[in-house]
């Protein structure tokens, strides 16, 4: 997690940048899918494969495949090449945070899972204090290039002496009989819906009839099997684990989109220097740590769904700022506070869901459970960072200023925090405190 942290948070800051001197702003969006369209095979394939074999090998497998994803960015000579290698990213980054998830439920009992969240977001501080300023400081004085390819030789090493660590026995116990399983999506379904997110994230990128085309297909595809990848009900919020992975979609798309738009607002609205950038980023992962580390400590007899509330009401916040941010009166870095009080409530939103969703999943369903929030999170993200930016696209080609379309799209965010807050006693925890 250490790793994974490091490399995530020295990098997002660094896409801005890369985008624009790769002449491929208008492309930002497709960008930033592709690691989420991505990632909802890579969470899939982990989930799985890690019912069946164990945590080890697709923590394994996601650990080495990272690393050769920084050399692919790192060498990117156009935005398409970028948009690859953050693909390969995702897919990378869908098959770890499974895993990890998946060896928390197998390994851990129900009354430490929540320390054991906490001090997964803990191993976030340090990278969160060093990766993004260092990654600015060194993408406005050398190259954006030189984050990608200096993260790439400075883990490879510890990631291949995890590898090494991984191979002893497995944390899970015997296999459950094959009927007993989860049921297992075909690798097609997972194919079908990534090739629908980044058809999708594509086709919000303009505002013309291929890439209205583009869309179309894109969330056709999503309509047609991204259900089947779902728990059954999810899209009513039946009650437990329905609701409880519908909710993960709904707060990782509104943080999603605030990641990316605010961003790119500093940079080509507000001329924020990349450090400056890094900087918001570094605030809101030291906040998102301290939340979780809060709802791990001072408040793990509090119910889960009220925890849950509390957090999408934190995020409607942070869309309220970040609405604030666009406007001329207001200082120029309004809008990066946005990230920040957005990282409070995700922390105080996303390890409650986890401990939800596994408390609603059974053994030998881990995996599963486990799975279907990843895959609910990257179609949250695709969706609703793909609404925002067909609004923020919409709202230009009407010849509007740019702030304007920043503002549209982060009004947009404040539906899915209210139906979030509306939605948490759906999830309600099936076992007493």
């Amino acid at each position: 997690m250490f790793l994974t942290g490091l490399a995530a948070l020295a990098v997002v800051p660094t896409l801005p940048t890369a985008a624009r001197d790769l002449d491929g702003v208008a492309l930002f969006p497709l960008v930033a899918g592709c690691f989420v369209a991505a990632g909802l095979l890579g969470g899939v394939v982990g989930g799985h494969w890690a019912d069946r074999a164990g945590a080890q090998r697709p923590l394994a497998a996601g650990l080495l495949l990272a690393v050769a994803t920084l050399l692919v960015s790192g060498a990117s000579t156009s935005i398409w090449q970028l948009a690859a290698g953050r693909f390969l990213d995702g897919l990378a980054g869908g098959m770890v945070a499974v895993a990890i998830n998946t060896a928390i439920g197998q390994a851990y009992p129900d009354r430490l899972r929540p320390r054991v969240l906490a001090l997964m977001s803990t191993c976030w501080i340090v990278p969160s204090l060093v990766g993004p300023p260092l990654a600015g400081l060194v993408s406005e004085w050398w190259s954006w290039r030189a984050v990608f390819l200096g993260l790439a030789a400075l883990t490879a090493l510890p990631a291949l002496a995890v590898v090494a660590v991984l191979r002893g026995p497995s944390w899970s116990a015997a296999a459950p009989p094959e009927a007993e399983r989860a049921p297992r999506p075909a690798l097609l379904v997972a194919t079908a819906v990534s090739l629908g997110a980044a058809l999708g994230q594509y086709g919000v990128s303009g505002w013309n009839a291929r890439h209205l085309l583009c869309a179309a297909a894109g969330f056709a595809l999503l309509a047609v099997f991204a259900t089947r990848l779902l728990p059954p009900r999810t899209w009513r919020a039946g009650r437990g684990l329905p609701t409880t992975v519908l909710l993960c979609g709904l707060g990782s798309g509104v943080f999603f989109t605030l990641e990316a738009y605010v961003p790119l607002l500093l940079v080509t609205e507000r001329g924020a220097p990349p450090v400056v950038i890094g900087l918001a980023f570094t605030g809101a992962a030291v906040a998102w740590a301290g939340s979780s580390w809060v709802q791990g400590r001072l408040l793990e007899r509090a119910p889960r769904h009220r925890l849950v509330a509390a957090g999408a009401l934190t995020q409607a916040a942070a869309a309220g700022l970040a609405i604030a941010g666009t406007l001329p009166a207001t200082p120029a870095y309004t809008a990066a506070s946005a990230m920040v009080v957005a990282a409070v409530g995700m922390g105080l939103y996303a390890p409650s869901l986890t401990v939800l969703s596994l408390a609603h999943s059974g053994a030998g369903r881990h995996g599963y459970a486990s799975g279907a929030m990843q895959t609910s999170q990257n179609l949250g993200q695709v969706t609703v960072l793909g609404l925002a930016s067909a609004l923020f696209n919409a709202t230009l080609a009407a010849h509007a200023a740019d702030a304007v379309g920043y503002g549209a799209a982060f009004a947009l965010l404040l539906a899915p925090c209210a139906l979030g807050a509306l939605l948490a006693t759906r999830a309600r925890s099936p076992h007493r405190p």
